[in-house]
């Protein structure tokens, strides 16, 4: 028997998420010949799962600074939420665009690292932060992802994800029980970055069993707050609110699985490094995995890539690494099959598409190459 994370109760708890049929709300059982019902069902289950809290309306964006580069008029800009520090954004479009462009949220990954948000897919100007400049080498073949889609000719608005960047939690706003002798790090301090986000990596299940006791989840917040981003970015003089995406690796692929799937101003979706099934979290590496994932009770409704799958058949990308070693292949091949299964049951085969690419973790630049033209096919006029 392969090893999985619980010894000998893992094959038990695997059971208690169906591996035989649907879960219970999957269009794949073939009991809704409606779709349109079946979304509302199931639609009203997340929502139930998730618990979004509230965060008002589209935030008030003060503008802090306006640049120029390499093609592009960026703008960086910063609002406020009924609760926490002020999220920072960037929003980035090409310098000579003209008339309502197609917009894209561009969501961060997670990274192990909560000292930086937004600058780990984008750069404002010839000197980036030489952390996240060894970021975008890794993860990103080298370049500022979020820039080079502007380039093509979209509005992009990243923003601070919630506890990344402007957003973390401030090493002097918790008990010495928590951080020890943890000082808030400035941005030249990279040992002191270090030190930061391992405290912020061992707070996790602190925030995660938090958010539980306070009636909501990981997922509804960084969804509500992803949500008012999307607002702003729709409510643009730039921006044609009726060609909408989002995309991002990882941390921000998860992200657009919530957004994508619960949102449908999102037109076309893009899902990078972050495609599996329960199973293989439950089973295999739910130890690789952030506290952003888990939402109680949602596995019996639905299978993880059927978040997605809510968003049918508007247009939908996934984009997955044979060797990611945050999955499992063979779950990720399942976790295909299942959004296959979905779209093609709306008769809508040709509006999802699925590509692995080799190699470890990553949105290089041949799979930002594929994820750019599928914005292209379905966002530009």
């Amino acid at each position: 028997m392969r090893e999985n994370m619980l010894g000998a109760y893992g094959r038990w708890a695997a059971n208690l998420v169906s591996q035989r049929k649907p879960a219970a709300l999957s269009f794949r059982s073939g009991r809704w010949p409606d779709l349109e019902a079946w979304r509302k069902e199931a639609l009203a289950r997340v929502r139930e799962c998730i618990a979004q809290p509230k965060t008002g309306g589209a935030p008030k964006a003060k503008l802090e600074r306006t640049v120029k580069h390499d093609g592009l008029v960026i703008e960086e800009l910063s609002w406020q939420l009924p609760y926490g520090p002020r999220t920072e954004a960037l929003f980035l479009r090409p310098a000579r665009a003209r008339g309502r462009l197609p917009g894209v949220l561009g969501l961060h990954d997670h990274g192990g690292n909560k000292f930086f948000g937004k600058d780990k897919i984008t750069c404002t100007g010839p000197v980036i932060h030489p952390l996240m400049a060894e970021h975008q080498q890794v993860c990103y073949g080298g370049v500022a992802w979020a820039n080079e889609l502007a380039k093509r000719g979209y509005a992009v608005l990243v923003h601070d994800g919630f506890l990344f960047g402007s957003r973390r939690v401030r090493a002097a706003d918790v008990p010495r029980c928590l951080k020890g002798d943890l000082r808030d790090p400035t941005a030249d301090d990279p040992q002191g970055i270090q030190a930061y986000n391992r405290f912020a990596g061992e707070h996790e299940h602190i925030v995660a069993k938090s958010l539980f006791s306070a009636g909501t989840t990981w997922p509804g917040v960084f969804l509500s707050e992803d949500q008012r981003a999307l607002d702003y970015l729709a409510s643009r003089p730039e921006v044609d609110p009726d060609r909408l995406g989002c995309c991002g690796l990882s941390g921000g692929g998860l992200r657009t699985v919530f957004l994508g799937g619960l949102d449908h101003r999102i037109r076309a979706a893009v899902c990078v490094g972050f495609m599996s099934t329960w199973r293989d979290f439950l089973r295999h590496k739910c130890w690789t995995h952030t506290w952003m994932t888990y939402v109680p009770l949602l596995p019996r409704s639905l299978d993880f890539p059927e978040i997605l799958g809510l968003r049918v058949p508007l247009p939908t990308l996934v984009l997955n690494d044979r060797e990611d070693s945050l999955y499992t292949l063979p779950e990720m091949e399942r976790a295909d099959a299942i959004l296959g299964e979905v779209f093609a049951r709306a008769g809508s085969p040709e509006r999802y598409r699925a590509s692995f690419y080799p190699g470890p973790h990553k949105f290089d630049r041949p799979m930002q190459a594929e994820a750019f033209t599928w914005f292209d096919r379905w966002l530009k006029r």
